[in-house]
């Protein structure tokens, strides 16, 4: 659904998933210094919007999932993971209860799917699922990692944390209305990754479990009742170890080129292992994989960087090439997570 801020003088749209939304308006850098000072608005219009109304929405939805929903207050900004049986992440919500309905946004192409899911677990109770994406687009009013800017949301409006869900009728005009400047996903995209946000698709395959990108604590809850997957974070939680880790990355900002999502990570030119044959991934794209980037961007002030998810047992201290590109990484997720280990807060960056 092509986003009407496409139409801004100087907007460019992204890629695929994101190329019904504005990447930039002509000045990213200047977008994202306004978006980390909470003064600029994103269109993420082209995420999907579910909504789960019913009595019964939010006991029924705490057994299906990896957050503990049940005693969720009105107005309280929250995710959760849907898991397969083996514990692998099928869905990222984002979501609020609003005293009469559940409102979750998830990734572009994946409602569906997850409307199909959640009719074939209703059963007997009374709740109603509805995808309202053609009526409903996502804007962001604050960093990912930084407190939610304090404004009046728009009549008709959802609040989400830093985020609103409002009447796509709306949205062509909203910049102007909360007084706010337009910013591309590209700035959104930036300050995600210096956050350590992870995204479903991107930093996420079809083998990712929750504690290998730090989804522990944020959209897992546990100590709650059984949900499907469970067993799996159980188990890595209080027995092991989770065989990936998200890391962030400084990338070389002498080359031109930002390595692409999907981009194999290998270990740095001379490192003693890399020619070592337990350093290849089983499965990998090419030999010596050791992992693969998630997201890159350029940062205003950081310069050129990325997430990537790589081999647990890589060390933290070595250097890395992320799609050829030279780069330094910093921990996110500890190569001992699991086994009650849990993510130091202070490795979440914040944006102030």
């Amino acid at each position: 659904m092509r986003s009407p801020l496409l139409d801004t003088p100087g907007a460019v749209a992204g890629q695929a998933p994101d190329d019904t939304v504005p990447a930039h308006y002509g000045n990213p850098y200047a977008e994202q210094r306004a978006l980390a000072s909470g003064q600029a608005l994103v269109d993420r219009g082209n995420r999907e919007v579910v909504r789960i109304a019913g009595p019964d929405r939010l006991s029924w939805l705490n057994s299906l999932s990896s957050q503990k929903l049940d005693p969720l207050a009105p107005g309280t900004p929250t995710q959760t993971l849907l898991l397969d049986p083996q514990g692998r992440v099928e869905h990222h919500l984002t979501l609020v209860d609003d005293g009469e309905a559940v409102w979750a946004h998830v990734e572009p192409g994946t409602s569906a799917e997850l409307v199909a899911f959640l009719e074939k677990m209703r059963f007997m109770l009374r709740v109603e699922v509805a995808d309202v994406t053609a009526d409903y687009a996502v804007v962001s009013v604050a960093a990912p990692g930084a407190d939610p800017v304090r404004l009046t949301p728009p009549e008709g409006s959802i609040a989400v944390g830093g985020d609103l869900l409002v009447p796509r009728e709306r949205l062509a005009g909203l910049p102007g209305e909360l007084g706010l400047t337009p910013a591309g996903l590209w700035a959104y995209e930036a300050l995600r990754i210096e956050a350590h946000v992870p995204r479903l698709g991107f930093e996420t395959d079809h083998k990712t479990i929750p504690h290998e990108v730090g989804w522990i604590g944020e959209a897992v809850h546990l100590s709650k009742g059984c949900y499907r997957g469970q067993e799996t974070v159980a188990r890595v939680h209080n027995l092991g170890h989770p065989p990936r880790r998200l890391v962030f990355l400084h990338l070389d900002g002498s080359v031109d080129v930002l390595p692409p999502h999907g981009a194999p990570v290998t270990l740095g030119v001379g490192t003693p292992s890399e020619a070592e044959p337990e350093a290849a991934v089983e499965g990998a794209a090419e030999p010596g994989q050791i992992g693969f980037v998630g997201s890159s961007a350029r940062h205003h002030e950081l310069g050129p960087i990325a997430l990537a998810v790589v081999k647990r047992t890589v060390p933290v201290d070595i250097d890395l090439l992320a799609g050829g590109v030279a780069a330094t990484q910093e921990v996110v997720v500890p190569p001992d997570a699991g086994r009650n280990v849990t993510i130091d807060p202070a490795l979440r960056r914040r944006i102030r």
